[in-house]
């Protein structure tokens, strides 16, 4: 918008002197044509005429160059005017944008730190559960009773009827044997 702005004022500059130069040299042909017409020498009475057609023919192209200055200036004042309210609208967008960019970068940078530390605390939490999981497996295979196999219970009585055939073979070798200490220690009792 710049570029383009110097480029008109460029455009204007040279157009307006070029402009201007012809107003002034049409107003001076103008001044000497009338100056030179309006002498009392009548030497230049025959072309009276056509000196009038002449001037009349410049003051024509006077107006014409004097209008297109006049539309040249304001034309130039309106893209003046619209690129300085451009530029106003411009720079207030830009300080706005740049406004939000700044309040963006520090939400985005609080969302960052929140997700860390809530990352963090996943990871905390995650660690607390995998703990707590593992010692609860622990508790359940110690504490909730299992159901015994049929196969595990036959195991389980046949070995008890062992057990118990075995003491009650032990306890019958002890009868046999407090009954022979007993017979025996009544007769050293009769012994004696």
């Amino acid at each position: 918008m710049d570029k383009l702005r110097a480029e008109e004022k460029a455009a204007f500059d040279k157009n307006s002197a070029e402009m201007e130069k012809g107003v002034k040299g049409v107003q001076l042909a103008l001044k000497v044509l009338n100056e030179y017409y309006a002498k009392d020498d009548k030497a230049h009475s025959s072309a009276d005429g056509a000196g009038s057609g002449i001037i009349g023919l410049l003051e024509v192209c006077e107006a014409d160059f004097t209008k297109g200055l006049s539309e040249m200036v304001a034309v130039e004042r309106t893209a003046v005017n619209e690129y300085e309210v451009t530029s106003k609208e411009n720079s207030i967008t830009k300080a706005t944008k740049e406004q939000d960019v700044k309040y963006k970068t520090k939400e985005y940078k609080g969302l960052d730190k929140d997700t860390t530390d809530a990352n963090g605390d996943r990871a905390s939490v995650q660690t607390e559960l995998d703990a707590v999981n593992q010692y609860y497996k622990g508790l359940q295979e110690r504490c909730i009773a299992k159901p015994e196999s049929y196969a595990e219970r036959v195991k389980r009585r046949e070995a008890e009827i062992a057990g118990l055939k075995e003491a009650l073979q032990i306890l019958d070798g002890e009868a046999v044997l407090l009954q022979r200490s007993t017979k025996h220690a009544l007769r050293g009792v009769q012994a004696h």
